[in-house]
């Protein structure tokens, strides 16, 4: 699965979001009242030494260029893992995921407001359907901090997205990861400490688990990207809502309702629609179009 032809890399993205909620399911299974700054610690400081083994791709004669927007980042990276931690300890895991899936929709609005990028009619409507459907699911009378924990995340997620554009552009996906995590360190250390919760080695094998299986989807992410046109397979990104549901259901017992169903509809199907519509636009020829010169767009996250 070199995710070199559409579908490997539709595959790659499959197994991958799979991956990502496996990741979140030893979050859920943290026992409640557990120290959620210890577990952030640990979690950054394993994905660190994981990724040590390719510390041979960093740019060390660049090593700190872009410092400052990597920093901001980081910290804000940080922030939404705490705010993941308390969301999955306290929703049902489709729900939490569901609402994580609304970054995506925040990322065309800070694009609008930060770039002044202007939506299509399609995407203003993805805008609008998402938002509603954040609050078919969450409710008005099921609205409390897990709920508010849930959003944080899904901005902090769009909030790192669009900052992307301001780091170099010559950075490699492991160089952004390694800078990242190596930044966290010392904030998250600072909160673990000021927590002062007894050390729990059942939180060392959450994290373990947390950290090796979110490395697992980057890398499955990178390859399915590296050689195919993002707009042609990131529609298989929301495969991991149908994990979410299914993972909830056999494991948690948790049944999705109604009002669940309806809400995904709303957030995901127009977020489809744009890939879909945007896959079509990238494959129609242009005038004059020569198909033995197509070249493959490589992206880095």
């Amino acid at each position: 699965m070199s995710g070199k032809t559409i579908n490997s890399a539709i595959l790659l993205l499959v197994i991958g979001n799979a991956m990502a909620l496996i990741s979140d399911v030893f979050i859920k299974l943290l026992e409640p009242g557990a120290p959620v700054f210890q577990f952030a610690f640990l979690r950054c400081v394993i994905t660190l030494l994981l990724l040590l083994p390719l510390a041979g791709q960093l740019d060390r004669t660049h090593l700190f260029s872009g410092i400052k927007v990597h920093a901001v980042r980081a910290h804000i990276h940080l922030a939404g893992i705490l705010c993941m931690v308390v969301a999955l300890g306290n929703l049902p895991l489709a729900t939490a995921n569901a609402v994580f899936y609304a970054a995506p929709i925040l990322v065309m609005v800070l694009s609008v407001m930060l770039f002044r990028e202007k939506l299509t009619p399609l995407s203003v409507f993805a805008v609008f359907s998402g938002f509603g459907g954040i609050v078919v699911i969450l409710r008005p009378v099921e609205f409390n901090w897990a709920a508010i924990a849930a959003l944080a995340s899904a901005f902090a997620l769009a909030i790192n997205a669009v900052m992307v554009r301001k780091l170099p552009k010559q950075q490699s996906t492991v160089h952004k990861l390694f800078l990242n995590y190596a930044l966290i360190i010392p904030a998250a250390g600072a909160l673990a400490l000021w927590e002062g919760a007894a050390w729990d080695s059942s939180i060392l094998i959450s994290a373990l688990g947390s950290a090796l299986f979110i490395l697992g989807y980057n890398i499955t992410v990178l390859l399915a990207y590296q050689q195919v046109d993002a707009n042609q397979v990131t529609s298989a990104e929301y495969t991991g809502l149908i994990w979410a549901v299914g993972i909830g259901w056999v494991w948690f017992s948790e049944v999705p309702d109604l009002w669940f169903l309806a809400g995904s509809t709303m957030i995901v199907v127009p977020l489809i629609m744009i890939g879909l519509k945007s896959r079509r636009r990238s494959q129609a020829p242009a005038r004059g179009f020569n198909p033995n010169n197509q070249r493959v767009t490589s992206i880095s996250s």
